[in-house]
């Protein structure tokens, strides 16, 4: 954290600023912001940003080049929804981090998610801009990551998003996009690559290939899809799709569906089994950690646990995770021994339960320490490499760091780093 610019930016804030940094972003996205924008920005060394950008590229390549784990984790995605035509890699990555005290008192960043989906990309890049208007930030303060400018990061957006086609031939699909809490994201996106906006439910399939309707009602065949459809919503919302999505479409992703599920929650105890990566916390699947192997490595990997189990244990140092959901949906905090157990056996595969990060509060506001969680955006087009972007940030009091776990309260919600 730089302290200068903390304390200046706290000193110089107004109320009149805050509201017109969202005036200014609800001109600028196509209508109001759909969750909560913090006052502030973060500050920080780039070096730190560097460092979490260092360990999820690692982490991400690691898990490519694993043959076991990938054939395990294509056996975690759902009948019905394993895609056809399988990209090398993902075009798209996020890794959140923590940032937590050690021992020692050295500030160090932690994972708390790593996942193959594209993020909000074009509405991060304008966040970063207003905020930066709007509270005269210096134009010496960096944003972008990888050594991309704003130039070369819509560059780069546009080549993975795009491929080699024009952009009337690409879609961004979304269920029911129009009423999504990130329909800034997709509403920048189009207006900024000129791709259309279509509900995934709306493709309509002609012979081998997949088509939409144009605003004038004209049929448009689609060359590639920048898919922003979660699957968890699909089966969640008993949505049909007028196609089979894992027939072989002549089509391209940007953004495979099948990345989705092999790099997620799902990768976490395996990669906490692997010694070089400190970053991980100790981490087991639910049925392993019932049969009691996953217990004995967490014991060992020095978590706390209690010294005995019976259905009134309380696991004070874990969570509970559903393995595929998003937005923080199904976490639980010290899960009872009896509230493992309710789980049926048939469904442990699907959870996990990991030592439970505490977080630093580090940022310092009027309403007291607020606690940061940093995301790193990470873009691999067709023909490059993987490369982080840029950084998005969710400051929270509470538990969880979600904006939905933080209603109510100030200076807290999403955020930007901006860094020296």
């Amino acid at each position: 954290m730089i302290p200068d610019l903390r304390s200046s930016f706290n000193a110089k804030f107004t109320p009149d600023a805050y509201s017109a940094l969202l005036a200014q972003l609800d001109r600028r996205c196509g209508g109001p912001i759909q969750f909560r924008v913090a006052e502030t920005p973060i500050f920080l060394a780039k070096t730190l940003l560097d460092a979490m950008a260092d360990e999820g590229a690692a982490l991400a390549h690691h898990l490519i080049a694993d043959h076991a784990y990938l054939e395990a984790a294509r056996r975690a995605i759902p009948a019905g929804y394993d895609v056809a035509a399988q990209t090398s890699h993902p075009h798209f990555l996020t890794a959140d981090f923590a940032l937590v005290r050690t021992g020692s008192g050295e500030l160090v960043p932690r994972l708390v998610e790593i996942q193959a989906f594209p993020s909000v990309f074009a509405y991060q890049a304008e966040l970063c801009s207003t905020y930066r208007e709007v509270f005269g930030l210096p134009g010496s303060l960096g944003i972008y990551l990888g050594g991309l400018s704003e130039s070369s990061y819509w560059d780069l957006l546009r080549r993975t998003i795009l491929g080699r086609h024009s952009s009337e031939n690409v879609v961004l699909t979304e269920i029911d996009p129009l009423h999504q809490k990130t329909f800034t994201d997709f509403y920048l996106t189009s207006q900024r690559l000129g791709v259309p906006l279509v509900d995934i439910a709306t493709l309509e399939p002609v012979g081998n290939k997949l088509h939409y309707r144009d605003a004038a009602g004209k049929l448009t065949p689609i060359h590639r899809i920048y898919n922003r459809a979660i699957v968890d919503e699909l089966i969640a919302r008993s949505i049909h799709l007028p196609f089979d999505l894992s027939r072989p479409w002549d089509v391209e992703w940007a953004g495979h569906p099948n990345w989705y599920f092999l790099i997620s929650k799902f990768s976490i105890p395996w990669l906490a089994r692997t010694e070089k990566f400190s970053v991980v916390p100790p981490a087991v699947f639910l049925d392993d950690f019932l049969a009691g192997s996953g217990r004995d490595f967490l014991a060992t990997a020095g978590v706390p646990l209690p010294v005995s189990d019976n259905s009134a244990s309380v696991y004070a140092d874990l969570l509970l995770k559903p393995l595929f959901s998003f937005a923080g949906k199904g976490i639980e905090f010290e899960p009872s021994r009896a509230r493992l157990e309710a789980i049926p056996p048939v469904d442990r595969a699907e959870y996990l339960v990991q030592q439970r990060m505490r977080f630093e509060s580090t940022v310092e506001t009027p309403f007291g320490l607020t606690q940061a969680e940093i995301r790193i955006l990470y873009v691999w087009p067709d023909d490059a490499v993987l490369t982080p972007a840029l950084s998005l940030v969710r400051l929270g009091r509470g538990k969880m760091m979600g904006v939905d776990q933080n209603k109510n309260q100030q200076w807290v919600g999403g955020s930007a780093a901006f860094y020296i």
